[in-house]
């Protein structure tokens, strides 16, 4: 059953346009959404999300127009863009104590839960932290309010391998109580073969591609079954 369907989602500005966008994300799953630098990612998600209103198409969540239920729509799904600075000259735990007077469901154990686990210092000002922390720090608010569905704009971008996949690993774990589900947008393939398992591929604003990321690799990146490697989960390995 699907969580959050995007239906014909369009969007015209003076020299792009974003045509007939429809997917579906489904709990429990990872979707990675690919294109080029100005595909239209971007523009996708901030839609989504109302940050900037659609042409046209709906945005249903658990079959509810988003609009008409915005309010509970944005506590249950977080958005996150990877290049956020948030307030920097702020501490942790100041930006939090703002943040979490806006969300009637704002858990604090959850909340401490998140950052003994991402290894995140309150204390610390956020220009203090490095890229990933920053974007951990970013799933710990969303996660702490109860979102379920989480929207990530090229979260891995800048991170080193190591910190690449240890961001994964963490993806990875979150929808394994099938109730979460992530949609993040990256052009690192290799973040897909590690992660995802559905693909959604933008170019000039158009949907190309969206199913299974094992139809994905066949048609799109040709090579011996043998060198796919697919990473278990954490999870898995226990």
């Amino acid at each position: 059953m699907e969580i959050l369907e995007i239906e014909n989602l369009a969007k015209h500005y003076e020299k792009f346009d974003l045509k007939d966008v429809s997917f579906k994300i489904r709990p429990g799953k990872i979707v990675g959404f690919i294109g080029r630098n100005g595909a239209g990612k971007t523009t996708t998600l901030k839609c989504m999300y109302n940050l900037v209103s659609p042409t046209g198409g709906k945005i249903l969540y658990g079959g509810e127009e988003a609009l008409k239920i915005e309010k509970r729509f944005k506590q249950e799904v977080g958005i996150l863009f990877g290049e956020s600075n948030y307030y920097p000259s702020q501490t942790v735990k100041n930006l939090t104590a703002v943040t979490k007077m806006f969300y009637d469901d704002w858990s604090e154990d959850l909340y401490r839960h998140y950052l003994q686990d991402f290894g995140i210092d309150e204390n610390k000002q956020i220009k203090a932290l490095s890229t990933g922390m920053r974007v951990k720090y970013g799933l710990a608010l969303a996660l702490s309010r109860g979102a379920k569905i989480l929207l990530l704009d090229e979260p891995t971008s800048g991170l080193d391998p190591v910190s690449r996949d240890e961001l994964l690993d963490i993806f990875i774990d979150l929808v394994g109580d099938k109730e979460h589900a992530i949609f993040f947008s990256t052009h690192v393939i290799s973040d897909l073969e590690k992660c995802a398992d559905d693909i959604v591929y933008i170019k000039n604003g158009e949907i190309i591609v969206n199913e299974d990321v094992t139809d994905f690799e066949a048609s799109y990146l040709p090579r011996p079954p043998r060198q796919i490697r697919r990473y278990p989960s954490k999870r898995q390995a226990h």
